[in-house]
């Protein structure tokens, strides 16, 4: 079969938007509303609210809101769940940013749980050291919040909203300005879009991977993107993988939300046995990447993986759990009385494109937020409930920066359009990064994946998908180590710190 080499499209007119938004998620619909009242365009590959990542978020929203928890136990939770790699500024900076977030998502209309005084109801998640995570009926913060800004997105005259399409490149020109993207439609169609600046909030890359908790479109296609037009990468090898995902055999995966450990659920294997306090001292409140582990053992072993809720929840598990209930129920699981078949899942990418304290990215043109960046803020082990916080706050930084700034308009301008990976050889790919670049790795397992990725690529050419997986693959076996969600049977240790973080004045942030 022959290759089909990258399609080239040239782009030489004005700029078609001001500023333009790829994806259509928490972090690019906040980040819209957030510019008011400079135009935007965002572009959407689905209808509003459908297909977006940020919609089945079930935790919630990390923020320092009780009055006995404060910014520097937030940033200092941050840090350590991270294995040596976050970058304490940049955790400080969220968390100190966090609660006017949440209190702009309340100004839009988002219902979070209230205690019975009207304040906040926030819940414990692992490796917090205070109850700090606001949610909506127990597991629907997610998609609250989409219908939230979904419904102001609508009623927004500075935003304009493409649905439909897909990016599928960036436009650069002479200079390398990013000058904006080349977008495909659902039957097919290819088309230019300018801009003075372009904005890639497009998710993560877990549907790169058999088991995941991700939307099957989110296969880091805007990694690939930003790859191939020479933007700093950080961090590809951190793949978080949720240790409770619903094991029922769809694709993708429920998921279990971490909060019903909060609330007291544990992990039992198939004989009834708890065995979560055999791994880690903090039993099923242990940082994301030891549970996960935990439970791929024990399923490894055939001894199976249970989520016990009977207790913990009970008979208020449709009030306060009511999508983890319709999963289960939907799957013949009666959670009330039965334990839940969970298992690991590719869950969140905490690395990507590498932005400054101000969203942009090492290229003129392209500022970057959500899942698809690497800001320092994770690490090597997200902790949970911090995704969403991450969007919301560069988001609110994006716009700060660019709200007033003066834009240039790029150059005539250039991009490219790759190949397009056929189901069957996509399916092979999911399956060989879950088997062999998945919770536990060695280097003959990720061998084996660069070269079907390399055969798949002779075949079939550079398709996003084949990209971001060797950048991921590749980015694993030259960490030669044990750290956080990333865990290697060959070199099971943790070294020494690779990385120096600068020595910065947090004032440094203040500004744009």
């Amino acid at each position: 079969m022959a290759v089909t080499f990258p399609q080239t499209l040239t782009a030489d007119r004005p700029s078609d938007d001001d500023v333009l938004i790829i994806g259509a998620g928490l972090a690019g619909l906040f980040l819209a509303l957030q510019l008011a009242p400079r135009p935007c365009t965002v572009i959407s590959p689905a209808p509003l609210g459908q297909a977006a990542s940020s919609a089945w978020a079930q935790g919630g929203l990390a923020a320092a809101l009780h009055p006995k928890d404060s910014p520097e136990q937030h940033a200092a939770d941050t840090v350590a769940a991270g294995a040596g790699l976050v970058d304490p500024i940049i955790a400080r900076l969220i968390a100190e940013e966090g609660p006017a977030r949440v209190r702009d998502l309340v100004a839009l209309g988002v219902p979070f749980d209230r205690t019975p005084d009207g304040a906040l109801a926030l819940s414990l998640e692992a490796a917090h050291s205070h109850p700090r995570v606001a949610r909506v009926a127990g597991d629907l913060a997610g998609k609250a919040i989409m219908d939230a800004l979904v419904a102001a997105v609508a009623a927004a005259p500075h935003i304009t909203i493409i649905e439909g399409v897909r990016a599928t490149g960036l436009l650069q020109d002479k200079n390398l300005q990013v000058a904006g993207a080349i977008l495909r439609d659902t039957s097919g169609n290819l088309s230019t879009r300018t801009a003075r600046e372009t904005v890639l909030c497009t998710g993560g890359s877990g549907g790169l991977f058999q088991v995941t908790t991700n939307p099957p479109e989110a296969r880091g296609d805007a990694i690939a993107m930003a790859w191939e037009a020479g933007a700093l990468m950080a961090d590809l090898e951190f793949v978080q993988f949720h240790p409770t995902a619903i094991d029922i055999g769809r694709d993708p995966a429920p998921l279990a939300t971490e909060a019903l450990r909060g609330e007291g659920a544990t992990l039992h294997n198939r004989d009834g046995a708890a065995f979560m306090d055999r791994y880690h001292e903090l039993a099923e409140l242990a940082p994301r990447d030891e549970v996960a582990r935990a439970v791929h053992t024990e399923r490894l072993s055939g001894r199976g993986a249970f989520l016990d809720c009977r207790k913990a929840v009970g008979d208020h598990f449709p009030d306060h759990f009511p999508t983890v209930f319709g999963a289960c129920r939907s799957a013949g699981i009666d959670p009330r009385t039965d334990m839940i078949p969970v298992a690991p899942a590719a869950h969140y990418h905490m690395g990507g494109i590498v932005p400054d304290f101000w969203g942009r990215s090492s290229l003129d043109g392209l500022s970057v937020c959500g899942e698809c960046t690497s800001t320092g803020v994770h690490g090597a082990n997200r902790l949970a409930s911090n995704s969403l916080l991450e969007a919301v706050v560069f988001a609110h930084r994006i716009a700060a920066r660019l709200r007033d700034a003066t834009l240039k308009d790029p150059q005539s301008s250039t991009g490219h359009v790759p190949a397009t990976l056929p189901t069957a050889a996509l399916q092979d790919l999911r399956a060989a990064m879950s088997e062999k670049c998945g919770v536990v790795r060695d280097e003959a397992g990720m061998t084996r994946v660069l070269e079907l990725v390399e055969r798949l690529q002779s075949t079939h050419g550079s398709a996003r998908a084949l990209t971001t997986a060797r950048l991921i693959v590749q980015s694993a076996l030259n960490r030669k180590e044990s750290r956080g969600g990333h865990y290697r049977s060959d070199y099971p240790d943790t070294t020494a710190p690779e990385r120096q973080f600068l020595i910065r004045s947090f004032e440094e942030t203040a500004h744009p």
